[in-house]
């Protein structure tokens, strides 16, 4: 059985129990404070589980200083996108993937403890990478421990190294360029801005330098996917609420983004869960977007 979406915790432990091979990554992180996610993972996460911190394996390096002062990075080190949390490059990313063990055989489940705000980011990124079996944990470790489930303490053992190859992407990215190049172009592209209302009309911006959002970009925060009960709401529901969001557009035209990549990919995810096809991704988004004084800024 290969899971692409979701899994549930009763599914997790029939596939722990199965021998299938898998890998299980806790993505626990905290924007405000990013020592947090690993104290986290060490307090307590799902038995084998490797951590995956946002910034030190999900987003590209910032490079080292030189002899002559400068900043240099190996060319498997140039980011692929831009933004606060820029995205490694496909190689650099198969390289922890191998470093850690993971194969391409194996069932990838991801989750967090943060409403799928950092979970999905792994997700999605194994899809980039060309790995289908890779699906996030509903309801995260809360849910999982609700169930039943065990959980451990401290670091695990470290796993053989792997080679795992890269395969053609399932996902596709759009740099600022291309978003720019379609800007109040509905029938090519329809920008759907993941942030709280606050950040997205420009009233507050707590993290990039300038406040609104991108000129025609619909808004839905990433927490309106998920019910009260901490899993994502029913396909249904995410079918009729996208929608009524899209008011007729067509879907295959979304290019998702929130402030630096992260926080879009749960309303990505659930755009799939609703049985919509796989849509883009801006990566750099807001952080990215506004870091270049000549673009358009709208507020309200």
């Amino acid at each position: 059985m290969t899971y692409t979406t979701l899994i549930t915790p009763a599914q997790l432990q029939a596939l722990a129990s199965s021998g299938q091979p898998h890998m299980v990554f806790d993505c626990s992180f905290d924007l405000g404070n990013p020592p947090a996610g690993r104290q986290q993972y060490l307090q307590a996460h799902i038995p084998g589980a490797v951590h995956a911190d946002l910034d030190q394996h999900l987003s590209a390096r910032h490079g080292a200083p030189g002899k002559d002062g400068q900043v240099h990075t190996a060319a498997t080190d140039q980011p692929a996108s831009g933004g606060r949390h820029p995205l490694p490059s496909r190689e650099r990313f198969a390289q922890w993937l191998s470093s850690i063990g993971f194969r391409n055989d194996m069932q990838a489940v991801v989750y967090d403890r943060q409403g799928c705000n950092f979970c999905g980011r792994l997700w999605w990124m194994l899809k980039w990478a060309g790995h289908d079996a890779a699906a996030v944990l509903d309801g995260g470790l809360p849910a999982w421990t609700a169930a039943g489930g065990a959980t451990s303490q401290g670091d695990e053992p470290s796993h053989f190294q792997s080679n795992f190859a890269l395969h053609d992407s399932l996902r596709q990215l759009v740099t600022a360029d291309e978003v720019e190049a379609h800007l109040q172009q509905p029938e090519c592209q329809t920008l759907i801005d993941a942030r709280a209302p606050a950040r997205y009309r420009g009233e507050v911006e707590p993290l990039d330098p300038v406040a609104g959002h991108i000129p025609g970009a619909l808004n839905r925060p990433f927490s309106e996917n998920i019910a009260l009960d901490g899993r994502f709401k029913p396909q249904a529901l995410l079918k009729a609420e996208f929608d009524a969001l899209l008011q007729g557009r067509d879907p295959a035209t979304v290019v998702h983004q929130c402030g630096s990549g992260v926080s879009a990919l749960p309303n990505l995810l659930a755009m799939e869960i609703a049985g919509f096809p796989p849509t883009r991704l801006f990566a750099g988004s807001w952080s990215e977007w506004c870091s270049h004084p000549a673009r358009p800024v709208a507020k309200g």
